[in-house]
């Protein structure tokens, strides 16, 4: 497969590099059906370069072809509920509006860095939908979805996964999410 929104990257198939990604997003890419596998590249990146902004200017990609997984926690009296958004890097999730309700949850708001570390396994700044705990609900935007090619996180700060918005609704606990990411400003 050739991937298109690498910018200055070249990626290879994610699968035949697992030494790119997390041990947690390698076991999420064996357990994806093979042909949407196949569909996943992967790039070593700088790590100090992994936020989106200093990503998308040093390699040439197009932030609306970025999409941030954002980890929410929620409660509602003594119970905590987690969920990963996939959001446009154009816009910001709607975590008091669309993820609280979809939660159900008194409130919502952005897990702690640490936590949401030592729940995924993952690099806080590579945080990426793949590999991540069963339970969770991953909620997908409509417009990251409809993307022809986004970029997201490998796991680790250190590469980029590139794939089909549309394979993102294949993870498991995968929901499509209208007006999910709301414009930034």
């Amino acid at each position: 497969m050739i991937w298109t929104a690498t910018g200055t990257l070249t990626a290879e198939a994610a699968t035949r590099h697992p030494e790119l990604v997390s041990p947690v997003v390698a076991g999420g890419l064996a357990q994806l059906d093979p042909a949407v596998a196949a569909t996943v590249g992967v790039a070593a990146i700088d790590p100090s370069l992994a936020d989106t902004a200093a990503f998308c200017e040093r390699y040439g990609v197009a932030p609306e072809a970025s999409a941030n997984c954002v980890v929410v926690k929620g409660k509602r009296g003594g119970a905590v509920r987690f969920a990963a958004c996939m959001v446009l890097a154009t816009t910001r999730a709607d975590v008091n509006g669309v993820v609280r309700r979809r939660l159900d949850v008194r409130s919502a708001s952005f897990a702690p860095a640490d936590e949401a570390v030592a729940l995924t396994g993952m690099e806080y700044g590579g945080i990426t939908p793949i590999g991540l705990p069963a339970d969770w609900p991953i909620l997908v935007d409509a417009a990251v979805a409809a993307t022809p090619e986004v970029v997201i996180g490998g796991g680790v700060r250190g590469s980029k996964l590139f794939l089909p918005g549309s394979a993102l609704l294949t993870l498991p606990g995968a929901e499509l999410v209208e007006d999910l990411g709301r414009a930034v400003g």
